[in-house]
């Protein structure tokens, strides 16, 4: 399993940080430029990302205030999981996002700049995202 992640400190409270997490209708807002065709639920999400592949995700765990957990929701390329974890921080919210992927070498090499770029992007959308 290779693990890319990325953290930020959001001067907002954490249910909020947490609410607009929670919902992937949201997610749209942190998505890099090339990811297209974007349809979402509160529950699922599906996307394409240009020149790659076809992706649908889905919630499969919430806990409060705490974390998030994304996974596949239909067959994907390889096994892949998103997890997002809130953690309150005085009157700020630390926001970290973890992706793990199970890759063998020769997507470790092609994806593994990608999906850092991808994580990184994303907790930098959100701050803006929630300013």
């Amino acid at each position: 399993m290779t693990f890319f992640e990325s953290s930020v400190i959001i001067s907002q409270p954490i249910d909020k940080v947490f609410g607009f997490l929670s919902d992937l209708n949201n997610h749209q807002q942190l998505m890099p430029e090339n990811i297209y065709n974007w349809s979402s639920t509160t529950d699922e999400a599906k996307f394409t990302i240009q020149n790659m592949a076809k992706l649908a995700l889905k919630v499969s765990s919430r806990i409060e205030n705490k974390e998030i957990n994304i996974i596949p929701a239909e067959e994907a390329p390889f096994a892949i999981e998103m997890k997002w974890a809130t953690e309150k921080v005085g009157d700020a919210t630390t926001a970290k996002l973890v992706v793990s992927a199970e890759l063998n070498m020769m997507m470790k090499m092609l994806a593994s700049g990608p999906l850092q770029k991808l994580v990184d992007h994303q907790t930098i959308a959100l701050v803006k995202a929630m300013a």
